[in-house]
């Protein structure tokens, strides 16, 4: 009996191999409708993958025990409210000055501000493209930052105190403007008509989200305010404490002391906002849940317009064989057996677009990995399930052809013309 199946089986999928081999054009169009269905749901959930991968990275270097304290605008809803409000303004020098003053819990605070974001940075004949972000650090933001070193040091207190015109700059800054195995440290360039001295390199990280952070350079905080002096630049401060334990206690005192800083009155709220690492993560993830949500619905559409065209192309079959059906029923094939042969060809043709579409979602999921510089990512699970939707949708498309070819009486299917 076994035998006898396995014989069956075997010669069922010659003909289906035969089928579709006879109908190339068909079987061309509903493979890359399904290949294009499984591409797109496998490709987004490997580009998903690879940005988690590099959010899980970037994150990890700064901690789960860090918050910033940056300007906010909570004026609204205190308006809503009915309570007393006032204009919103960026936190300055001295308020972020008067916050280290305040802040006695034992932490890491560091100081930073964003002072441009079209700097030119040369040496000799060869220059950078005005694109270059600058940066006001203390010494403490590379502890605080997911920046590292690559070669040199830090600033010094002495550079911190006095704002010389020290510099750490990015790794594709270095690679342009010293080439040839020049060492930058030591280096004296010009930011935008300003003369620096390079002091240390950042290791190379790629871009993250469209932020390239191989195209900036650091300078001391102090410096920043001589240099590139702006009443309205927005200072930030970024805050680690030694352990889990600490960060709720450290928070309250941060806002307090930040309230007394910033002049916030009895009944007003915030006049900025406290953002936990962990929490912009948890934002993040958010969103790309919603991303990748929105994938696997563009892919399952597309899977049941497969489904739908491959139900037409096997109802196709059906009629066009009509007399192959008569001949098979009337030398001893069973139902069964022709209700197989029809289920395989569908079976054949689904599992060739879905292979076909695997291959193709993970090589463009991939090219994203390597735009935001992730190792290469394969998602074994949603491969997994990639393979079980194509033949789940295979079966599906093709149980009614399959059973109407299958119900066909020999002697009508005979006289079919």
């Amino acid at each position: 009996m076994i035998r006898v199946l396995s014989t069956s089986f075997k010669e069922n999928l010659r003909t289906a191999i035969g089928s579709v081999r006879s109908q190339k054009l068909r079987a061309t169009l509903t493979v890359s409708i399904i290949a294009i269905g499984i591409t797109a749901l496998v490709g987004m959930i490997t580009a998903v993958k690879c940005i988690e991968r590099k959010l899980s990275e970037e994150f990890s270097r700064l901690g789960s025990n860090t918050f910033s304290i940056r300007s906010g605008n909570n004026a609204r809803q205190g308006m809503r409210r009915g309570q007393s409000s006032k204009q919103v303004e960026v936190i300055s020098y001295d308020e972020a000055c008067k916050f280290q003053e305040l802040f006695k819990e034992d932490a890491i605070v560091s100081l930073s501000v964003f002072a441009s974001a079209t700097a030119t940075v040369s040496r000799g004949g060869l220059k950078t493209n005005p694109n270059v972000s600058v940066l006001g650090c203390d010494a403490n933001y590379f502890e605080l930052s997911s920046y590292v070193l690559s070669q040199g040091r830090n600033f010094s207190s002495f550079e911190i105190k006095d704002g010389t015109n020290a510099m750490v700059c990015g790794a594709d800054i270095a690679k342009e403007l010293f080439k040839g195995g020049v060492s930058p440290i030591g280096q004296t360039v010009d930011v935008s008509g300003r003369s620096y001295v390079i002091v240390g390199v950042l290791k190379e990280k790629g871009n993250t989200f469209g932020f390239a952070g191989d195209n900036q350079c650091l300078i001391p905080l102090t410096n920043v305010r001589k240099t590139f002096g702006d009443e309205n630049s927005e200072y930030q401060i970024s805050i680690a404490v030694k352990s889990a334990k600490q960060l709720e206690s450290a928070t309250e005192s941060a806002v307090e002391a930040m309230r007394v800083a910033r002049a916030d009155g009895p009944g007003e709220d915030n006049s900025f906002e406290v953002n936990m690492s962990n929490g912009l993560v948890e934002q993040l993830m958010g969103l790309i849940s919603g991303i990748t949500l929105g994938g696997i619905c563009i892919g399952i559409i597309t899977l049941i317009s497969a489904g739908i065209g491959l139900m037409n192309i096997m109802l196709v079959s059906v009629t066009e064989r009509t007399r192959e059906i008569g001949v098979r029923k009337s030398i001893g094939a069973s139902s069964r057996i022709i209700r197989q042969q029809f289920l395989i060809e569908a079976i054949f043709i689904g599992q060739i677009g879905g292979v076909i579409g695997i291959i193709f979602g993970v090589l463009i999921g991939n090219i994203v990995s390597l735009v935001i510089g992730v190792g290469f990512t394969i998602p074994w699970l949603w491969l997994l399930l990639g393979a079980t939707i194509s033949f789940v949708v295979s079966v599906a498309s093709g149980y009614y052809p399959a059973k109407k070819a299958s119900n066909l009486d020999p002697i009508d299917a005979l006289r079919y013309d």
